[in-house]
């Protein structure tokens, strides 16, 4: 948008931002960050006139795009909508843990983290975020913070999970430009403050690639050789004979509630596989077939 942000709709500025990225990449991401950014600019001032007008021409903006892609299903409906947001903001936080634990820190690592965390507040648009969405929006919010600190202050920052310490993610910290104008930390937890989290038992799904969005050629480390990530073995679960012939037993009575939970499971499975988490995708495709066969999960 080419209106100026009033200051009281700072916090959105980060969302904006990251819709007009989007723009021609993924215009789906780009209508929710700013069906996102309009949301919460409601909620921080809607009253004085520079913010209303601004929010309105907003308004305006995701009208013209909800019409023009009015025929894509994750515009027309919410499940999907919601998979495509989650599966591409976990694409990129998987991205930039990989980079991490491999010890290879970098700005577009950074900025990988902190766009995932951006594209984890845009899930509240379909609902509160799920416990472990919250964790890796939370995670991806302070690991940002801490690699260009880090960075800067040439330190060398600690690969993986660690105990979280100090200040989280500053409204004003810019990682595209790489600054950060006054330090504000803020609270991170649902409820209350949480100064010293450990995120040693973090569940990050194996198989963490670069997705298409990010640098296809990482900038070369120059630091210390970093040992090479050893694979993640991985536990496939036992199918269910039962399910192997699966067909619906007598009159089952299927609502619609079913229906978009089936949907939903088959989601995630092949989100899942785009991971190669072959066992989290055999778990979905089974619930989903026990909740279309018999009516329960």
């Amino acid at each position: 948008m080419a209106e100026a942000l009033p200051p009281q709709l700072r916090q959105i500025q980060h969302h904006l931002r990251t819709g007009q990225e989007h723009e021609k990449r993924d215009p789906v991401v780009a209508y929710y960050c700013r069906l996102y950014a309009m949301q919460t600019g409601m909620k921080l001032d809607s009253k004085t006139p520079e913010c209303r007008k601004f929010l309105v021409k907003l308004m305006d903006q995701l009208e013209t795009m909800k019409k023009e892609l009015g025929d894509n299903e994750s515009i027309s409906q919410e499940l999907v909508g919601h998979a495509h947001i989650e599966n591409y903001a976990l694409k990129m936080f998987l991205y930039a843990d990989n980079e991490d634990r491999s010890g290879r820190f970098h700005k577009n690592m950074i900025k990988s983290f902190y766009t995932a965390s951006l594209l984890l507040d845009v899930l509240s648009v379909f609902g509160e975020l799920s416990e472990e969405n919250f964790q890796h929006r939370k995670y991806a919010k302070w690991k940002a913070t801490y690699i260009h600190n880090c960075l800067k202050n040439g330190e060398v920052p600690q690969s993986g999970p660690i105990g979280m310490e100090g200040e989280a993610y500053d409204d004003e910290y810019d990682v595209e430009h790489g600054a950060a104008s006054r330090p504000s930390p803020h609270v991170l937890s649902k409820e209350d403050p949480d100064a010293n989290t450990n995120f040693s038992n973090l569940q990050i799904p194996p198989g963490a690639h670069a997705p298409a969005n990010t640098p296809a050629e990482v900038p070369h480390f120059t630091g210390e050789p970093s040992n090479p990530v050893q694979p993640v073995p991985r536990n496939i679960p036992v199918v269910d004979p039962s399910l192997l012939n699966a067909m619906q037993q007598g009159e089952v009575r299927l609502t619609p509630e079913d229906y978009a939970r089936a949907q939903k499971y088959c989601k995630y499975a092949g989100s899942a596989l785009q991971y190669e988490d072959v066992g989290e995708a055999i778990q979905n495709l089974q619930k989903a077939l026990k909740l279309l066969t018999t009516g329960r999960e």
